[in-house]
């Protein structure tokens, strides 16, 4: 029997969210219900308010998510009622070409739910991603429920579904950061900081941190930055220059999106360097940048969508890492929120205030 639960909906572009009463159906042939525990307020979701991602209006908004399987529909073998999962939205198919040449983390096929959430008047959501996790229930593809250990705590877990597993991936599956690295990473927001902390956790010898904020900078010095520029008072390709003996970084990490910020950490890199990005662009933006220089420089320049990550390997490995110590999760959660706090919440990641606000149900 469907379920009336209660969901933070955009109703319209650059509208104020509200919370509204949805109507979650039972699972259908490869769907799960899950009764929603954590979900943490990303950027993602306020482009979606914005009207900067599509226009199908309104949208389930939430995405970054951890919680309990409640149900699941006929043929859902990897997951059961009660398992804790952590919410993804790249369900990989296993039978697109990337999946079938042994490299599923680049799936051309993703899935989601084929049922619709809709409002008590039967106005269909679009759930944000996928997922539509700002709700005390949602319903997925059973594919996006990975299945972690319980004993973490939801708040810190449901993290890994979207912003803090894009910045690690980053570094470690696209960037390849390895033990002795110099790594830079322009822009310390959620992502940014979170590819510090994979950058540190990769064995990198020395992580440089740019921002235009002294609180970021801060921030990112505890995850492991070990030099910050503030890219405001200083010119962050000679500072990065400065720092290396003039060389540039091996990896250097674009958690902005943004041409000017693409630039500087393009020419911020080494001879046969690394550049990813990993900040989201809008469809506006271009690049312009000397053919020659591309081809000179040598090395890589690579896009990191969701880190490159398998969730089934990769979402385990690092809630094990979290729970031994040596990935501190909770360092991302700046205040914990309810469901009617979302608009306020954005208003704080807009000013910069907040590395993550995360809703607990």
């Amino acid at each position: 029997m469907a379920q009336e639960v209660r969901g933070v909906i955009a109703p319209g572009k650059d509208e104020p969210v509200r919370v509204e009463t949805i109507v979650v159906p039972d699972p259908g042939p490869g769907e799960a219900v899950v009764q929603i525990q954590a979900c943490g307020v990303c950027h993602t979701d306020l482009h979606y308010k914005q009207g900067g991602i599509s226009d199908d209006f309104p949208f389930l908004l939430g995405h970054e998510a951890a919680g309990v399987v409640e149900a699941v529909g006929e043929g859902v073998t990897d997951v059961a009622p009660g398992d804790f999962v952590i919410l993804n939205w790249r369900a990989v198919c296993g039978q697109c070409r990337a999946c079938l040449r042994g490299r599923p983390w680049y799936c051309f096929n993703t899935h989601n739910a084929k049922q619709k959430m809709t409002l008590t008047d039967g106005t269909e959501l679009s759930p944000a991603l996928g997922i539509g996790a700002f709700a005390e229930k949602t319903l997925v593809a059973a594919g996006q429920c990975t299945k972690v250990d319980p004993s973490v705590s939801a708040a810190v877990a449901g993290l890994l579904g979207c912003g803090v597993m894009a910045g690690i991936g980053a570094a470690i599956n696209t960037g390849n950061v390895g033990r002795g690295d110099t790594v830079a990473v322009i822009g310390c927001g959620g992502v940014g900081d979170a590819a510090i902390a994979g950058s540190n956790l990769a064995g990198a010898a020395r992580i440089i941190a740019v921002d235009i904020d002294d609180r970021k900078l801060e921030k990112a010095r505890t995850l492991g930055a070990t030099h910050t520029v503030n890219s405001r008072e200083t010119d962050a390709v000679e500072a990065i220059r400065e720092l290396t003996s003039g060389f540039g970084a091996d990896v250097v990490i674009e958690a902005v999106g943004r041409p000017e910020t693409y630039q500087q950490a393009f020419y911020a890199r080494d001879l046969a360097g690394t550049v990813v990005l990993v900040g989201v662009p809008t469809p506006e933006m271009k690049l312009e940048l000397p053919l020659l220089d591309v081809f000179g420089r040598g090395g890589a320049l690579k896009s990191s969508w969701y880190g490159d990550c398998l969730p089934s390997r990769d979402f385990p490995m690092l809630i094990d890492l979290h729970l031994q110590g040596r990935l501190d999760l909770e360092a991302f959660v700046t205040e914990t929120i309810e469901l009617t706090d979302v608009e306020k919440a954005f208003e704080r990641m807009h000013h910069g205030d907040v590395l993550r606000s995360v809703v607990v149900l």
